[in-house]
């Protein structure tokens, strides 16, 4: 289940940070809106990271190094 909080949360953010876990960010709302996602920083690691072979394997693939379809098949993305 989503953890959803307005950002008004924050004037208590000891206890709001205490519900953050690794598989389970806290998103803030501001005016009913979606705003913000606070996550673990180990998940913003793995985040990034996967973000960054993704990024690396359109290069190749634009260079003619590799095809992601190929890839994906391979890996059953």
């Amino acid at each position: 289940m989503l953890n959803i909080k307005p950002v008004s949360d924050l004037r208590n953010y000891n206890k709001l940070l205490e519900e953050v876990t690794n598989d389970q960010p806290v998103f803030l709302t501001k005016n009913g809106r979606g705003m913000y996602a606070i996550i673990n920083i180990e998940e913003y690691d793995r985040l990034k990271a996967s973000i960054e072979i993704v990024e690396k394997l359109k290069q190749a693939e634009k260079s003619g190094v590799v095809d992601l379809s190929d890839a994906r098949k391979k890996f059953g993305l």
